[in-house]
């Protein structure tokens, strides 16, 4: 019996069977050239894209043996366009070569003469590019992220040689009683790699609840030199700051916090993404890019790196010598600039699934379970005549779900539980009705960390949390999470909201989503849950008819 586990298909789709006892092996192999697509019981499909393809290449697996990995595991033959793809698309890596010139210029090169007419016609690409001979062109040095992201736009990713620049010492090293995870030190050389041209720089993909921020420690203590550290909102500021106090012994002088409330410039500097971007109008200038440009560091961390904006991509682009690192728990972006990610942060180095860390026990074990309940009869003629955004506003808001919520709070008497939700107004009425507290995005930060200590502090069993928590939110004994209502089909939300009930603990954790059934909720509900599926989690279905 042929037990190879992998079966390829002509639309670049690779089917691996679990029940095959090579599985696993077959598995690791692949998973440096292909993207999961969805990982439920038996069969797991994953995808080869140029994406992924470069990915691989630009990490030292070429396509021969991309094409041998395949060949010994794949339980029939390949169809031959396969091969073509592999070979045609790997291939182009290298085509373009970025490196050093002289007069502090940059060098592009073009290996195909072909790929070299082409962007000599290309009107886009000529405000960038000053011809240097038949194969070749000049390009100023701060064009350097902007010609990366307008190549890979038309299917050429640049093998950047040009070496990074070593920033200013800073002494800092891991607290000695500090356990990194085998998973966490394989992530940080995957993008550290030998230390020559084209490493230093990457993007990190792990699940919530995984220790991505220890991965940012062990980068920070590896490199030792200033570093800025971008994070979604200011309490997952003042969590990174909490962990690089308590995990390393950098003195707490060293970091600053640059946001809202501080403008600390320090060593070790940790900002949000949004004070960057903030500005009082279209017309003004982003006055706190000078913190990126003029920081002199020489580490970047991108923390939730799937949530980049585009301001910053833009900033980004001009700061292609420092050492980057980029964090998430998914690269799906709903506004589909992964190829910037890959061109401006860095490829993805590490991958691992969700389901193999939870088998492990480094991430909790979660159950999902989707909740549908009836819209009243008073509210059928408003639903029937309103418009498509109001009608899944009108199904979020549901107010049956309310005796829901009450009756999963009673299931699960003694653990920690989180209300999730996007409408403020909902939010508060559940708050009002149950007695309990609420965080919204206009709190104070000072009262919003108070909640959540008390909360750590198992002071608080039930917590109101607005889509303000749905980032970086450290809450390790929430083991229930209560999602009422989402914005609208996102795959992001999905994943960040159950990810803050998946930190290691002694039980197992519990996803719940009420949904108002024949509605556009529905609809919307399924595509959020897509990316769940992917990572191999299932939902069970009840239905409650009141």
């Amino acid at each position: 019996m042929n037990d190879k586990p992998l079966l390829i298909q002509s639309d670049r789709t690779v089917l691996l069977d679990l029940s095959s006892p090579h599985a696993e092996q077959a598995r690791r192999d692949i998973v440096p050239f292909s993207e999961l697509v969805k990982s439920p019981e038996h069969i797991h499909t994953y995808t080869i894209t140029p994406l992924s393809l470069w990915n691989a290449v630009s990490a030292g697996i070429d396509a021969d043996e991309i094409i041998l990995r395949l060949e010994r595991w794949s339980r029939y033959d390949i169809d031959d366009r396969i091969i073509f793809f592999i070979r045609d698309t790997a291939g182009r890596y290298g085509d373009f070569i970025l490196e050093e010139a002289e007069d502090g210029k940059l060098r592009l090169t073009v290996r195909r003469r072909l790929f070299f007419m082409q962007l000599q016609a290309s009107r886009t690409m000529a405000k960038y590019l000053q011809p240097d001979g038949q194969s070749s062109f000049l390009i100023d040095r701060l064009d350097r992220g902007k010609v990366k992201v307008e190549l890979i736009k038309m299917g050429f990713p640049v093998d950047d040689r040009i070496p990074l620049e070593k920033g200013a010492y800073v002494p800092i090293s891991l607290d000695g009683s500090l356990v990194v995870r085998p998973y966490q030190k394989d992530a940080v050389a995957s993008v550290l790699g030998n230390g020559g041209k084209g490493t230093g720089y990457g993007t990190v993909v792990l699940p919530c609840g995984a220790g991505k921020t220890i991965v940012g420690l062990v980068m920070m203590a590896s490199l030792k030199t200033r570093t800025l550290i971008l994070a979604p909102n200011v309490t997952s500021v003042h969590q990174w700051i909490r962990e690089i106090c308590s995990k390393t012994d950098i003195d707490g002088s060293m970091i600053g916090e640059y946001s809202g409330e501080r403008k600390e410039i320090r060593p070790i500097t940790v900002s949000t993404y949004q004070i960057l971007t903030y500005r009082r109008s279209e017309e003004d200038e982003y006055k706190h890019f000078s913190l990126l440009k003029d920081g002199g560091w020489g580490l970047i961390i991108y923390d939730e790196v799937h949530m980049l904006p585009a301001p910053v991509f833009r900033i980004t682009a001009e700061l292609q010598s420092v050492f980057r690192l980029g964090l998430t728990a998914t690269l799906v972006r709903e506004d589909g600039r992964e190829d910037e990610v890959f061109s401006l942060v860095g490829p993805k180095r590490f991958d691992t699934p969700w389901a193999d860390l939870a088998e492990k026990g480094f991430i909790a074990k979660a159950w999902c379970h989707e909740i549908r309940i009836s819209l009243p009869e008073d509210l059928e003629v408003s639903y029937a005549l309103a418009s498509k955004r109001e009608k899944y506003r009108i199904a979020s808001e549901n107010p049956k779900k309310l005796d829901v919520i009450g009756e999963i709070a009673g299931r699960h008497g003694d653990e920690q539980i989180l209300v999730i939700g996007q409408y403020l107004d909902q939010l508060r009425e559940i708050a009002s009705r149950f007695s309990w507290p609420i965080i919204t995005g206009t709190m104070a930060n000072t009262r919003r960390d108070g909640l959540y200590e008390a909360f750590r502090k198992k002071e608080i069993r039930v917590l109101v949390v607005s889509k303000v928590a749905n980032y970086a939110i450290d809450l390790p004994d929430a083991s229930v999470a209560i999602q009422v209502s989402g914005t609208f089909g996102s795959r992001q939300e999905e994943a960040q909201r159950l990810g803050r009930i998946l930190r290691p603990k002694d039980r197992d954790s519990h996803f719940y989503t009420i949904v108002t059934e024949y509605s556009e909720e529905e609809d919307f509900a399924t595509n959020r849950q897509k990316f769940l599926s992917e990572q191999g989690y299932s939902y069970d279905l009840e239905r409650i008819d009141r």
